[in-house]
């Protein structure tokens, strides 16, 4: 089984099988969620400095932070599973 990799912004990659849930940072539990994980060395930050647009939650329990809308991300995770369907059928 390959690992398959999605951008995530700023030359950053993820592998599209760990990914659990793709959130907007924007409501109070996600920002709770965000500080415990970070009081916990759980927090992987891939903003650069910028914004957090999206919170990405890992099955290894790690939060990713990056500067890119969660539909960008989503977008590019469907294209890419979209892509490999398509070389299945083949």
């Amino acid at each position: 089984m390959a690992v398959e990799l999605v951008h995530i912004g700023f030359g950053n990659v993820i592998a599209a099988n760990r990914v659990l849930a793709i959130m907007s940072p924007d409501s109070a539990p996600i920002r709770r969620m965000i500080q415990e994980c970070r009081e916990a060395n759980n927090i992987i930050d891939v903003t650069y400095g910028r914004k957090t647009k999206a919170v990405i939650v890992l099955d290894s329990g790690h939060l990713v932070l990056a500067a890119i809308q969660p539909e960008t991300i989503q977008s590019r995770l469907a294209q890419q599973r979209e892509g490999r369907n398509d070389a299945v059928r083949e």
